[in-house]
């Protein structure tokens, strides 16, 4: 559908007949006037107003070549220019006529305006399709025109029976009604096409929420705490092997990916420059090669502080400083029994159990008292655990569910017969890709650059590895290319 045209009047009175003329040539019902060409303007009505203004008797209005210029000014004094000005025109106009005439052409305007106007309505009324305002529109067109064809065919005949006056003034009401209407015509198009883009923002946000539960519900798959079904067969210890204990590690570092996006965003609502916290307060000197790898960081101090004192009998909490397992089928019945738990049932029957204190233990190590201040406003999370209690927050329970996956790879490698420690990488080391597996996207950079060897170091450890007898599960790194100058 054609745009609605702009709710301008088509013609303009000027003060001359030229540009009468000049307007009257270039009527246009649609927009759409450069596809007809140059001479589609030289319409039938615009040849009938030429007959109205170029009138042909010369007992009213000649000149020195018999075409007389005519203007209808506001005062309703009707004149003649000659465009010879050496030579006179006589004037013998009846001032009865001439105002029969002008009210005649404003009867014109307000026709030709009224058209413009249902024209603008049936267009309106074809998107979206109302066949009753599509009848109602053509009627009313239909209508002008045949008010159009009597004014032309009394004007030929020289039957007008117009009250000057009165036609005058009922042509601008006529006129300001179209006006009007083409004005609330197009009020409605906009209004319309506001509505239209509301309902494709509604439908981009529907869909955007409908993303994020799919995310959601993708994410909870991920991290569910459900029960592992690998082990549902394991009768026997022997059994375990390094493929075991792979699985249950890639689980808790989904929940730690999962607890350190909640992190940051706390550390955002809490107005925390997140480069500075990472970069400085973590790991400093380190250049992060993208901004999101600054949560590499973060993961790296979560996986730390909550390995720390893997090798430990129970992460050396009791303080027993023992290097291995003492009932290899007591962690493994711990481990059957908690992986299917919920972790806030679990300690609610269980507080003073060894996940318990874990999970006190950890969480006091983790979140500074600055932090929880910080994200919270007050210490009450820290109070609660310190009374041997347990929060009820959503970001304890991630903390939790998090703890829980750690508490599980840690049964698990004191259930297995094989020798289990944890390493880590120290910082600038070179990178190995037996020991080391590259946590970013970057590819690795190796060889000559811009006349300098380039030498791929580690900037930081962000999960340490394991070794489980002779099997090494790698560590994974955060590394960045060092250029040192060739000397010549």
């Amino acid at each position: 559908m054609d745009p609605i045209f702009e709710p301008k009047s088509v013609f303009t009175r000027s003060k001359s007949c030229n540009s009468t003329t000049s307007t009257i040539n270039n009527i246009n019902f649609n927009n759409n006037s450069n596809n007809n060409g140059g001479h589609s303007h030289k319409s039938k009505l615009a040849r009938t107003f030429h007959k109205v203004i170029n009138l042909k008797s010369s007992s009213k209005f000649s000149s020195n070549n018999g075409i007389g210029i005519c203007v209808f000014p506001s005062q309703h004094k009707f004149e003649c220019y000659n465009p010879n000005p050496d030579h006179k025109i006589p004037s013998h106009g009846n001032p009865k006529q001439k105002a029969i005439l002008e009210a005649l052409v404003a009867k014109i305007f307000a026709s030709v305006t009224a058209i413009k106007a249902g024209y603008a309505e049936l267009q309106m009324a074809q998107n979206p399709y109302n066949n009753g305002a599509i009848q109602t529109a053509d009627e009313a067109i239909v209508e002008e025109l045949r008010t159009l064809s009597e004014l032309k065919r009394k004007f030929l005949k020289k039957e007008l029976d117009l009250s000057p006056q009165v036609t005058l003034m009922l042509a601008e009401i006529q006129e300001q009604q179209s006006l009007m209407k083409t004005y609330e015509i197009t009020i409605k198009k906009l209004e319309s096409d506001v509505e239209r883009k509301d309902s494709e923002i509604d439908s981009l946000r529907q869909q955007f929420k409908d993303c994020l539960a799919s995310n959601k519900s993708l994410e909870k798959k991920l991290n569910a705490s459900g029960p592992l079904s690998m082990f549902d067969n394991i009768n026997k210890l022997s059994t375990l092997n390094p493929s075991h204990f792979l699985q249950v590690l890639h689980k808790a570092l989904r929940s730690v990916r999962s607890f350190v996006k909640l992190m940051i965003k706390e550390m955002e609502l809490a107005n925390w420059d997140l480069d500075i916290a990472a970069a400085k307060a973590i790991e400093p000197g380190v250049v992060f090669v993208k901004q999101n790898h600054r949560c590499f960081a973060f993961e790296s101090f979560v996986c730390r502080t909550m390995l720390q004192g893997f090798n430990l009998h129970d992460f050396g909490l009791n303080k027993e400083l023992k290097p291995r397992k003492t009932d290899p089928g007591k962690y493994f019945d711990e481990f059957k029994t908690l992986r299917s738990a919920n972790p806030k049932l679990f300690l609610a029957r269980n507080p003073n159990s060894s996940f318990g204190k874990f999970i006190r233990t950890k969480y006091l190590n983790l979140v500074h008292a600055k932090m929880e201040c910080s994200f919270f406003g007050n210490l009450n999370q820290r109070k609660v655990l310190t009374g041997n209690g347990f929060p009820d927050s959503v970001f304890f329970a991630a903390f939790a569910e998090m703890a829980k996956r750690f508490w599980l790879l840690h049964c698990l490698g004191f259930s297995m017969d094989e020798e289990i420690s944890v390493f880590e990488v120290k910082k600038n080391c070179r990178f190995s890709e037996v020991y080391m597996e590259n946590v970013s996207d970057e590819s690795l950079l190796s060889g000559e650059i811009n006349g300098g060897d380039v030498d791929i170091r580690v900037s930081f450890t962000v999960v340490p590895g394991f070794k489980i007898g002779k099997t090494v599960i790698q560590s994974q790194v955060y590394i960045s290319p060092v250029i040192t100058p060739v000397s010549r």
